[in-house]
């Protein structure tokens, strides 16, 4: 009810700036704001924000959630001119200045859009429940509880084949998630978990990274390519280029008419820009993406902006599109905020506004323990050093001081004794087996 009382105010005095979506972008517009003569309504699905460049360390046991997420509400909880509402947004009418959500619309004066992306499946949705992606804490923990019970099914299985299937794992996306997890998987198989089970030799897993792509890595140099392509493989990891996938079903991936036996798919392929803003009127490119103006505006929508996942944007310089990345989202966000500060101070006259640019710190990914690949000001670093400079950038982005020493410790203690802290199977974990070894279990063996 009180939800309901909150979501059918449409009548304010102050300016009011409704932001949808508490991700990076949504954060930074929400910090600049603080302190504004203005009324601030942050709007998400979830009471948390995640890092989600470290999803994958939750997916693959490294991490727990806390490690990564935190609750809005705490984040903004000194900022006396915010409020949240956790709500998930039907819509955006742009004719009545107005977000559709639960309960009734909420009305607005400067409207902020950072609802992010979600996976697509290039027209397959029915591969959804067969190969899970990574956005969202609930995809880290299915995806965990996925690999983790694939492990324990593999100890149980008695029938030869089904094993193997049980121990094969697919990650189909060659991006930087793709790399990060195929890493990540072929670690725990091969170093973490060997010693902790007593019938199935965990080392045999088969970790298969397909990209339909002709490198891995494609927003980073090539240079970077090979060294990600060269670490994975040198680690174990089969990483095969140019492969589409083109069927799956409950126990195989179909690679043209070739298919590969596989209990377990994880899918890092493509995204595709949050739902909010279709039927809004709006210009969108392939993925969804609003394509916005230089300032970051809706065509036509001065007061109106799409940042981060949701924007489609092209850097004012060099005319390239804005990376959808960590760091495009928090330089949008600023941006957007400072526009929006600076206009209710002027009384909300809408000036002549600067244009967007994005400014590359550096792209970097993890290939496993003391692995990593990183172009950073014009120069390519791989091995120890990039693998540091990824921790070390990684943690200063985490939000909250709890965080980023929970994160350093995990890390430091999986340096020394190679264990994950996180095996957690969640759920209600029932392993599915063709033959059981169960009745004819030999502790002796």
């Amino acid at each position: 009810m009180a939800q309901e009382a909150e979501a059918s105010v449409v009548r304010h005095h102050r300016p009011r700036v409704v932001v949808v979506g508490a991700g990076f972008a949504g954060l930074e517009v929400v910090r600049r704001l603080d302190g504004a003569d203005c009324d601030v309504l942050l709007l998400d699905r979830s009471n948390h924000h995640v890092f989600q460049p470290l999803l994958y360390q939750v997916a693959t046991a490294a991490l727990s959630p806390a490690d990564i997420a935190a609750p809005i509400r705490s984040i903004v909880r000194h900022q006396d001119n915010v409020r949240v509402l956790l709500s998930e947004v039907d819509g955006v009418d742009l004719t009545t200045r107005q977000v559709r959500v639960a309960g009734g619309q909420i009305d607005f004066d400067w409207l902020v859009l950072a609802a992010g992306a979600t996976h697509t499946y290039f027209g397959n949705d029915q591969w959804a429940s067969r190969a899970p992606g990574l956005k969202s804490v609930d995809d880290a923990l299915e995806i965990r509880r996925r690999v983790l019970l694939a492990f324990e099914e593999a100890e149980l299985e008695d029938d030869d084949v089904a094993r193997r299937s049980k121990l094969t794992f697919v990650v189909i996306g060659g991006g930087p998630t793709g790399v990060e997890m195929a890493g990540a998987l072929r670690e725990i198989a091969a170093e973490t978990i060997p010693a902790d089970f007593r019938r199935v030799d965990t080392t045999t897993a088969r970790i298969l990274l397909l990209e339909g792509g002709p490198r891995l890595l494609a927003s980073m140099s090539e240079e970077a390519s090979e060294g990600a392509l060269k670490a994975l493989e040198g680690m174990g990891v089969e990483v095969h280029l140019d492969t589409l996938v083109t069927a799956m079903d409950e126990t195989s991936v179909w690679v043209g008419d070739r298919s590969v036996p596989a209990a377990n798919v994880i899918w890092a392929a493509g995204v595709q820009a949050s739902p909010v803003v279709r039927g809004a009127g709006v210009p969108l490119d392939r993925q969804g993406r609003v394509l916005v103006e230089s300032d970051c505006s809706l065509p036509g929508h001065p007061r109106v902006f799409a940042v981060g996942d949701l924007a489609s944007q092209l850097d004012a310089v060099t005319g390239r599109p804005v990376p959808g990345v960590a760091q495009g989202a928090i330089q949008m966000g600023r941006f957007v905020g400072d526009i929006v500060r600076g206009e209710i101070e002027r009384g909300g006259e809408v000036g002549i506004r600067p244009s967007f640019r994005y400014v590359n710190k550096g792209d970097m990914a993890t290939i496993g323990r003391a692995r990593a690949v990183a172009d950073v000001g014009g120069r390519t670093f791989g091995g120890f050093f990039a693998w540091i400079l990824w921790s070390l950038i990684h943690v200063t982005f985490l939000i909250g001081f709890r965080n980023k020493l929970l994160v350093m410790v995990n890390w430091a203690w999986q340096w020394v004794v190679q264990a994950r802290g996180a095996r957690l199977i969640t759920g209600s974990p029932s392993p599915q087996v063709k033959r059981s070894a169960a009745a004819g279990w030999d502790d002796t063996e």
